[in-house]
């Protein structure tokens, strides 16, 4: 091919090139402003049962009235919620698969060595849906009735508790690993797969200990099948007006805030994200909304992406700092 057809092939393929992106551009927006004209699927990285997937359930109708389309909550749980997250770190960024998760969004960098996602590139924030404290409770035939006597008993027979959590790096987890740095204490972590498994085996008595978000235990709590001892606020749950905060308790310098939030695919359209983030303020500001979620100790927040983004930039190192200072990794 002499050199004047290598350039008109070369004009021809880029002519090319240029119409088929002129072809596929308003095929993209078209796709942004007729989104969501499917069902959107909520990956939950816990099974059912637990706290995360608790209150998905409670903004799920809500949502799926202000998105117009229906919201499937797929419980995908493992690894302390990094198997759900892969899935939706490697799902295509159109809003149809979006992230319900637990703070253990930024945990679990600190403690996993080698996560096959990164937490910040790989996600772009939709908002915060409530936020909440874990909750330490106890079988009812555990011979404690506050934090002193589980302290006092934990330090003359280091072997005797163990205490569960709904997997490595959850704030449970956080919580539990928090409280013997704090206490002094030896205690055996039991990491599940989520809060139901492990609230189930507290309650028969395999484990004594439980740090679980609350929605996970209150049923069970006002039902005496479980025994609250404190939560890891510093201010006390309206769920549980009566339960000391661990501090309270006589635990110093002791803080685990947990929460729930959404996100979506790194590269996910800003119209899209608008879209859900309008449609989750929309769900939370519904009165019976905010209410079944203080019935479960969660208080809705909302907000935009941008303050959901913040919250997760200053929580990894945070909890990679404490991480390190408790010697807390993935059991």
């Amino acid at each position: 091919m002499n050199p004047t057809s290598t350039r008109r092939h070369t004009v021809r393929l880029a002519l090319s090139a240029v119409a088929a992106m002129a072809l596929l551009a308003p095929m993209a927006v078209s796709a942004q402003t007729n989104y969501p004209d499917k069902p959107v699927r909520f990956v939950v990285p816990y099974p059912p049962g637990g706290g995360t997937d608790v209150v998905a359930r409670i903004v799920q109708a809500r949502l799926q009235a202000a998105l117009g389309q229906n919201v499937v909550i797929d419980n995908k749980g493992g690894a302390g919620g990094s198997l759900g997250t892969e899935v939706v770190a490697k799902s295509a960024p159109d809003g149809y698969t979006v992230l319900f998760t637990l703070s253990s969004h930024t945990i679990n960098p600190a403690i996993f060595p080698k996560l096959s996602f990164d937490t910040l590139k790989d996600f772009e924030p939709v908002g915060m849906v409530a936020s909440l404290p874990q909750l330490l409770a106890a079988n009812p035939a555990v011979p404690v009735r506050n934090v002193a006597e589980l302290v006092a008993q934990a330090k003359a027979a280091p072997d005797k508790f163990s205490f569960a959590s709904v997997g490595n790096g959850s704030p449970g987890h956080l919580a539990g690993e928090l409280m013997k740095l704090r206490t002094g204490t030896q205690m055996t972590h039991i990491p599940y797969r989520g809060g139901g498994p492990a609230v189930t085996d507290v309650m028969g008595g395999q484990v004594p200990l439980l740090w679980v978000s609350i929605p996970a235990a209150a049923q069970f709590v006002k039902a005496g099948k479980l025994k609250a001892l404190a939560v890891s606020t510093v201010k006390r749950s309206a769920a549980f007006p009566d339960v000391p905060t661990m501090q309270e308790a006589g635990v110093s310098d002791f803080e685990v805030d947990s929460w729930y939030a959404m996100l979506v695919p790194a590269k996910t359209p800003k119209a899209i994200i608008d879209k859900l983030n309008k449609a989750l303020n929309t769900a939370l500001a519904e009165p019976a909304v905010r209410a079944q979620l203080l019935e479960q100790g969660a208080e809705a927040v909302g907000g935009t992406p941008e303050a959901l983004g913040k919250v997760i930039a200053a929580e990894l190192p945070k909890w990679a700092k404490l991480a390190k200072d408790a010697n807390i990794r993935a059991d």
